[in-house]
């Protein structure tokens, strides 16, 4: 009503102060597949819940999930809250939240999918949450869940050496910079083309069950699925290979699975086009080094938008900025946008891009130097960040 938001976060705190049990009773009682991990899981959680429900034949009873990605307790609260009867629930879960949904929900389906540096005055050292689902998956014992693995991801692979039992994938991602060190030993790892292993100590990249081939997910059974998505980058097609092993642990045909993912066209406004101030625009979220290392090669516009904040939801420490090739820009315009822009600005100066500053995000798509430069075809590319991202979904019509 006061038009700030969708209101999962603040449904599913009232509910949380009405009855401090919520979280472990709504989560109980279900079968759980539960999606983590600092990049992509938005997006995993869109394409297994759609692939589920393709499985299930759901008319909407039967599936729940917190499809608009508020993933802290209060969010998943809102979400169970809204369907307490459906028996089968696939939720995105914030890595702080891991621990008490393995703990309380007992999931049948743990989906790991990496570790990066993001919101670092947040989440601090990445270990430390490492540290927590290890544990967490150490007291579950033979009751825990299945976890469906990065196995390109040290400290993944280091947390699920406690795991019940693993179905590894391969993600073959662009950025390895946040795994330098051994989780298990602190030694340096070595990263080969293929494959990373650690010299000091057994910890070593696992063999896969499901890469990625091309456009097709390929299971080490031999089995090769054509990943036919309406969302674009390899990234992406790890995702889904992640979602459609998931989906293949719950018992759902690979036929039904890639039909519902086929279904998930722009999750929670990602990817999504829309017109904001006249232009036309698609919009791209990332967060933090790896993700923009993934989405800066997707975008094709020129101008291209770049919009930064640095509040709460988007961390507050922007040096992250500073570990981004923005140097792939050279050649290109960007307009620079959001409250954070001139630390933008100072970054691209370094990287030799020609921009120029537009701090507010509805102004600067209105920039004279956005006319005739794009079309219904080829929209003008805005990559943001979480706060201005939300902002552009709004002012596009989108949430």
């Amino acid at each position: 009503m006061a038009g700030r938001g969708s209101g999962a976060s603040i449904r599913g705190k009232v509910t949380t102060k009405l009855d401090p049990r919520a979280f472990a009773e709504l989560i109980a009682s279900r079968r759980i597949a539960a999606v983590t991990g600092t990049n992509g899981k938005t997006t995993t959680t869109h394409f297994l819940a759609a692939a589920v429900r393709a499985g299930l034949d759901d008319d909407g009873t039967e599936v729940v999930t917190n499809a608009d990605g508020a993933n802290l307790h209060h969010g998943i609260v809102s979400a169970l809250g809204e369907a307490p009867q459906a028996p089968v629930a696939i939720l995105e879960t914030d890595e702080r939240v891991v621990a008490d949904t393995v703990r309380l929900g007992h999931p049948e389906i743990l989906v790991l999918l990496n570790f990066s540096r993001d919101q670092l005055d947040r989440n601090h050292e990445l270990t430390f949450l490492g540290r927590d689902w290890r544990a967490a998956l150490a007291a579950a014992g033979p009751d825990g869940p299945m976890v469906i693995a990065n196995s390109s991801d040290p400290l993944i692979v280091w947390v699920c050496q406690r795991a019940r039992a693993v179905v590894w994938v391969d993600t073959k991602p662009r950025w390895t910079a946040d795994s330098t060190l051994c989780p298990n030993c602190g030694g340096v790892l070595i990263h080969e083309a293929t494959s990373w292993h650690c010299p000091d100590c057994p910890l070593r990249q696992p063999e896969a069950d499901w890469w990625v081939d091309g456009e097709e997910a390929v299971s080490r059974k031999g089995d090769r699925h054509h990943l036919d998505l309406q969302v674009p980058g390899h990234f992406n097609l790890t995702n889904a290979t992640c979602a459609l092993a998931a989906a293949v642990e719950m018992g759902i045909s690979p036929d039904d699975a890639l039909a519902g993912m086929h279904t998930v066209a722009s999750p929670a406004g990602r990817y999504a086009t829309t017109v904001i101030s006249g232009t036309e625009v698609r919009l791209l979220l990332s967060k933090n080094p790896a993700g923009w290392t993934e989405s800066l090669p997707l975008t094709s516009s020129d101008p291209l938008v770049l919009a930064i904040d640095a509040v709460a939801a988007d961390g507050k420490d922007v040096s992250w900025l500073w570990d981004v090739d923005y140097e792939q820009l050279v050649g290109r315009t960007v307009i620079c946008t959001g409250p954070r822009a001139l630390d933008l600005a100072v970054r691209l100066s370094y990287a030799g891009v020609e921009h120029v500053v537009i701090e507010d995000l509805a102004e600067a798509l209105e920039s004279p130097l956005l006319a005739g430069r794009w079309d219904k075809d080829h929209p003008i590319d805005v990559l943001s960040t979480y706060t201005p991202f939300q902002k552009l979904r709004r002012l596009g019509g989108l949430a």
